[in-house]
């Protein structure tokens, strides 16, 4: 039977999406299933693997069924994920030893202060491009160690095994405890601060400093090439790609040239910068990282600048202050007003990122008046998803040769057209929009499809991208100067809320 297909399956922090894409790059077929979020302490966020692993039992068939379709007329199927989020699992019997702890989980703190004093920041930065902090898995595998009696032994054992969420997927999808694979690709290993940003092997050293035993890590592969073929669900489909979903956007975006840059505007929001063969290090804030590697070809590098905040402010907007029903009601609550009347809103729930990085930052507002309505309130929500793209870009600009010319956006917030003509008036540049929103999975589609020969060459990719709408800039520039500073003292205003405890 002809291959008329890719699958792309995108394990996200809200979802998990299973969506067929034919030679066009068209979403022929989609299917989706949201998961719990499980905040059992403050500042922990937590999943359950397992139940992610049965949503895609379900979602596969269901994807497949919508269009008539036999797992035969699929070619290959690429995964994205969401990055850091850790799971560790028994070998032998395939049930994780806890909920997975996601990305934007906070309980790791004390040990980033610990590691920030000794051996400081320098020191990963060198090897991993990555400072100490919450958001990877590293520390999140030394707390599960603390904290669960006997974790560390067994894993010393060879009885754990760890992974990011396409490593738990890609196991149980060929096979599970039955000789599943165990293996990771170069962009989510990036993301670990337990590989070599040079070599993309495991770095030795960092190894020893986290006490992370190499029998429970994956194997670290290429981004797209031919890992096995699953078992479970699709049987005898290959599966050919995995990326970090902020790569795999990236790759969605044809984004293949130094230079090029996209925004994915979902529960946070990334920024990922093309810079080639180099491993370009940042001086202002921003983090090196895998892009991607193709198959037996070198690594292509990017800088990324993470923003924690940006859809979740909407949905704590909606769903903590109740002023909205629904997520697109913010939109025309702001549209009520002409500007935000002095009112910032600086949502460092969990710290701020990328380019500060400062986990000690939380949330205010300010410049409140009793002038203030719930409207200027919804403008400075939006607006502060604004000023932080802002702040990344300026960091970019500074660290990469030559101005940003455009940004190519997608994701769930960019539907906000309020929003999305504020990014381009702080930006000063063109904000562009491609007709197909569902840039992670495409992305993951297109480099399986790539392994496959389901597509010949990257320009064949690029020559599927189509612009739907662009935003371009109207802001006076005196405007953007002063509102820009007023975004900046409001940040400093954030600063310094949490301070370690003081010694009996």
């Amino acid at each position: 039977m002809v291959a008329r297909y890719v699958m792309s399956i995108d394990q996200g922090t809200n979802s998990t999406r299973c969506i067929l894409f034919d030679h066009q790059g068209r979403l022929v077929s989609v299917a989706q299933r949201e998961h719990q979020q499980h905040f059992p302490r403050p500042g922990w966020v937590e999943h359950d693997a397992l139940g992610i692993w049965r949503d895609l039992q379900r979602l596969v068939p269901e994807t497949l069924s919508a269009v008539r379709v036999d797992s035969e007329e699929v070619a290959a199927i690429g995964l994205a994920n969401q990055r850091e989020t850790t799971v560790l699992w028994d070998r032998r019997t395939g049930v994780p030893v806890g909920r997975a702890i996601v990305w934007q989980d906070t309980r790791t703190a004390p040990l980033v202060e610990e590691l920030r004093r000794r051996p400081g920041d320098a020191y990963f930065l060198d090897r991993c491009g990555l400072p100490p902090s919450t958001y990877f898995s590293a520390l999140k595998i030394r707390w599960l160690f603390d904290h669960v009696p006997g974790l560390e032994q067994r894993a010393r054992d060879g009885e754990v095994l760890f992974g990011t969420m396409e490593s738990w997927l890609i196991w149980n999808l060929t096979g599970g405890a039955d000789g599943g694979l165990h293996l990771t690709d170069a962009t989510n290993a990036s993301r670990t601060m337990l590989m070599n940003l040079r070599t993309l092997t495991w770095d030795e050293d960092l190894l020893a400093l986290f006490g992370v035993p190499r029998p429970m890590l994956p194997e670290i592969r290429s981004s797209a090439e031919r890992y096995g073929d699953a078992r479970a669900v699709v049987p005898g489909v290959p599966l050919t790609a995995a990326l970090g979903d902020q790569q795999a956007a990236l790759f969605g975006q044809t984004c293949f040239s130094p230079g090029e840059v996209k925004c994915t505007y979902g529960t946070g929001s990334f920024l990922l910068l093309n810079t080639g063969t180099e491993l370009v290090r940042s001086r202002h804030g921003l983090l090196p990282t895998v892009a991607y590697r193709i198959g037996d070809g070198p690594p292509v590098y990017a800088l990324e600048g993470s923003i924690a905040v940006t859809g979740s402010l909407v949905q704590w907007f909606r769903d903590r202050l109740g002023l909205i029903s629904s997520a697109a009601e913010i939109e025309t609550l702001a549209r009520t007003v002409e500007d935000n009347g002095g009112c910032y809103v600086v949502p460092a729930f969990s710290g701020l990122f990328a380019p500060r990085w400062r986990s000690d930052a939380r949330g205010v507002i300010v410049g409140l008046t009793s002038y203030i309505t719930k409207g200027h309130l919804a403008r400075a929500v939006l607006e502060a998803t604004g000023w932080q793209t802002r702040e990344v870009v300026d960091a970019m600009n500074a660290d990469f040769s030559g101005p940003l010319e455009q940004l190519k956006v997608d994701g769930g917030m960019t539907a906000d057209n309020l929003l999305m003509q504020f990014v381009a008036d702080v930006l000063d540049i063109p904000v562009v929009r491609p007709m197909v929103a569902e840039t992670v999975s495409l992305g993951a589609a297109y480099a399986a499809g790539l392994a496959a020969s389901y597509w010949p060459d990257l320009e064949v990719l690029r020559r599927h991208w189509h612009r739907a709408a662009q935003w371009l800039p109207s802001m006076d520039p005196v405007r953007r100067d002063t509102e820009y500073d007023n975004w900046k003292r409001a940040v400093e205003r954030s600063l310094d809320w949490i301070r370690p405890p003081k010694s009996p």
